[in-house]
């Protein structure tokens, strides 16, 4: 039998892994992170909104279709005044 003492150099054969396995969880801790910004953020609302509207434009356009749409013609007006006007 052979006894080397306190300093064998196979002391834990695991030691290699281990700390393979440390640095392996310090990698994972740098990963990349993602982030929106505020611009694409609104832009993802304003697609809701485009959505809505294209919700009521089908609901109208079946109005049309089935004869039951109507339409203010004084309303149109003031609002086509009021658009004009303003800009």
């Amino acid at each position: 039998m052979k006894i080397n003492g306190p300093n064998q150099t196979n002391f834990n054969p695991y030691k290699k892994q281990v700390q393979q396995q440390q640095e392996a969880q310090k990698a994972n801790a740098n990963q990349d992170k993602l982030e929106i910004s505020k611009q694409a953020k609104q832009m993802q609302e304003n697609n809701k909104a485009q959505e809505a509207r294209s919700e009521r434009v089908a609901e109208i356009k079946q109005q049309v279709e089935a004869g039951n749409y109507k339409v203010d013609a004084n309303q149109t007006a003031k609002n086509m005044i009021n658009f004009w006007a303003n800009n």
